[in-house]
């Protein structure tokens, strides 16, 4: 039994990496913690050093990676934002890094508990995402992350996203495979034109035309393209070393489902029970758990929700003024698909860890069966009205007066 984070050290230790640049953030911290206890004791060989930023941190790690080290990091929420410039940098100097978010709502206001607009932030700056729904797919994808991201064909970071406090530090069951399967699996990391003293090598050109720039974009899209193919490899190699079965994207009793609901992360596995329970009441529901971000599996995407009556893209995070993010996307990659289904439905909740009741995962599959009940080109806010109390009365002890706006 260990917890996310836990895990997430113990992938880092597992994948022999060089150097570990830190800065501490809550729910994130305990990841470090266990990697400096290791580190100091001497039975993990990494140098480990706490940066004052995770500006700083990102930058170190960028490029220490650039001269042959295998690196790890982790951060949170405002710390990942607090670096952000340097994910752009990192994802143009092709350093394979890995870096685990910790998901956790940004401010204002603040709260401690997971939603994904940190991390889905950074879905445009070159990094890979692999998303985790379980302590155990924390350290598995942590290991197939280095393995794509050092495929001389990638040669792109890694972002592995794991949610605050329901995976960060709570207890599951992890089987740790042996320091001699992951070295079959993960062979050692090779550079490609490492820096080096007696070398002169260019890691990051000066300014540039458009036309060169453009080039380089291109490529780097055309890279991260062909890391579905290199993940979906890697995963099959792992599946036979260990007998976990990781992939793009993961069906659940979808076989013959007529409304379908669409995840990622943590919290799928309520949605899991909640199709579960419906289909013991002759509802014909099914779930689809993205587990890929970056890239953006289409293709697979396509053919798992083809052929559907309704689809309900369930959000964690909110773009304002537009809505959930994974629903536009998955909206925009059925446009053109034949046989899509007639109804593709936004769902906005958990933000903030907002626990999800079975009552509220029932009613979006009764909003699937029955679209005529809303305007389904806007989202569904998912808010219970004892919720609501609440909050109507925390405002008034405030003083507030009531509901803003």
């Amino acid at each position: 039994m260990m917890t996310g984070n836990t895990a997430a050290a113990w992938a880092a230790r597992l994948a022999d990496v060089d150097y570990v640049p830190a800065y501490p953030i809550t729910p994130q911290t305990e990841i470090i913690e266990t990697i400096a206890k290791w580190t100091s004791e001497g039975v993990m060989k990494a140098k480990l050093i706490q940066l004052e930023s995770e500006h700083s941190m990102l930058t170190a790690a960028g490029t220490a990676s650039l001269t042959g080290a295998r690196v790890f990091t982790a951060t949170s929420s405002q710390g990942l934002l607090y670096g952000f410039e340097m994910l752009y940098s990192i994802a143009g100097w092709r350093a394979p890094i890995v870096l685990v978010n910790v998901s956790r709502g940004v401010a204002a206001p603040i709260t401690l508990e997971p939603d994904h607009n940190d991390v889905l932030a950074a879905r445009d700056s070159g990094f890979m995402q692999f998303h985790a729904e379980t302590c155990q797919e924390v350290l598995d994808l942590i290991l197939i992350a280095y393995r794509v991201s050092e495929d001389k064909q990638i040669m792109l970071p890694s972002i592995v996203n794991m949610d605050g406090f329901y995976l960060s530090f709570t207890r599951e069951p992890v089987r740790l495979p042996s320091p001699k399967t992951v070295a079959d699996f993960l062979p050692p990391y090779e550079a490609f034109k490492p820096f080096r003293a007696n070398t002169s090598v260019v890691k990051g050109p000066p300014v540039l035309g458009g036309h060169i720039y453009t080039y380089f974009k291109y490529n780097l899209h055309e890279s991260m393209n062909r890391a579905l193919a290199v993940f979906e490899k890697a995963a099959e190699e792992y599946r036979h070393l260990t007998e976990r079965d990781l992939r793009l994207c993961e069906g659940f009793m979808l076989e013959d489902a007529e409304y379908v609901l669409v995840m990622t992360n943590s919290f799928t596995t309520a949605g899991r029970k909640a199709v579960k329970l419906l289909r013991e009441r002759n509802i014909p529901a099914g779930l689809l758990k993205i587990t890929v971000v970056r890239p953006f599996p289409k293709k697979q995407i396509v053919d798992a929700l083809r052929n559907r009556k309704a689809v309900a893209v369930f959000d964690q995070n909110i773009s304002l003024g537009l809505g959930g993010i994974l629903y536009n996307e998955i909206a925009g990659t059925l446009y053109h698909a034949k046989n899509r289904p007639e109804t593709i439905l936004s769902v906005v909740g958990g933000l903030g860890g907002k626990y999800i009741a079975l009552e509220e995962f029932e009613t979006i599959f009764d909003l699937l069966i029955h679209p005529e009940k809303i305007d389904s080109t806007e989202p569904v806010f998912l808010f219970r009205k004892d919720e609501l109390r609440d909050v109507e009365k925390a405002l008034k002890l405030a003083g507030c007066g009531g509901w803003f706006g």
